[in-house]
């Protein structure tokens, strides 16, 4: 039964040719309001991960459940309208637009009244609320990240993939970041967070999988993966002096 599962993979192969998986088999699972971090070396298919759940690629074989649906094979567009939003790491705003005009487009689908929806990201995001008229190109690494997830939390999504929020940030914006991926799961929706700041990412994570070659080698909850000693080796910088 997928019942208990917001999103549930099962025994997924994917990749960008015919015939060469990068996913090999992941089996990977999402409860309601839960924040699942996913880390790994690069390579290990975590990007991919993200994709093929968002549609963007189309799985060889496997399952996608979505909401107890099965989902593979599903275009974006469509499974945007049954809940879910993806964050790339790039390209994920409008440069040449305001603030407030990157978050209406967020919501182009949406036939409803879009103010109170802009109210309620700008008291998430307060530092967007003060530059609304800005031009989106104009703003710095950490804050275009916040615009970016304001601009997915306009569709109010059941999940939100988040594909690598703080590449290239500074230390300072990727604290800020991170505390507002936290702020955005404690108001119940669930997150994907896909992270190669893997310390940081799982100290916040309800659950954790660590992708080895496109399949999912360990999980467990957040304190489980920083307490494992593998995983601290391989990924968290602890273990034996270089």
């Amino acid at each position: 039964m997928t019942n208990n599962y917001l999103l549930e993979l099962k025994n997924v192969h994917a990749g960008y040719i015919k015939d060469v998986d990068i996913l090999q088999g992941v089996n990977f699972c999402v409860h309601p309001g839960e924040l699942v971090t996913v880390i790994g070396p690069n390579g290990a298919g975590k990007s991919t991960l993200a994709k093929t759940v968002f549609g963007l690629l189309t799985p060889h074989t496997g399952t996608i459940t979505f909401k107890g649906e099965n989902i593979a094979g599903c275009k974006s567009n469509q499974i945007v309208k049954k809940g879910m939003c993806y964050v790339p790491q790039i390209s994920n705003v409008f440069p040449s637009l305001t603030i407030e005009e990157n978050l209406e487009m967020g919501a182009f689908v949406r036939n409803i009244a879009l103010q109170p929806l802009k109210d309620k990201i700008f008291a998430m995001f307060p530092k967007l609320a003060e530059r609304r008229r800005q031009r989106a190109g104009t703003l710095s690494g950490g804050e275009r990240q916040m615009l970016a997830m304001g601009k997915a939390l306009m569709l109010e999504p059941s999940l939100l993939l988040l594909d690598e929020p703080s590449a290239a940030l500074s230390p300072i914006l990727v604290n800020q970041v991170f505390e507002q991926i936290q702020q955005v799961n404690q108001t119940g929706t669930a997150i994907v967070l896909v992270e190669q700041n893997a310390k940081k990412a799982l100290e916040m994570a309800h659950r954790g999988y660590v992708l080895e070659s496109g399949r999912d080698a360990i999980s467990g909850t957040g304190k489980d993966l920083l307490n494992d000693p593998k995983v601290g080796e391989l990924y968290l910088g602890a273990g034996k002096p270089h």
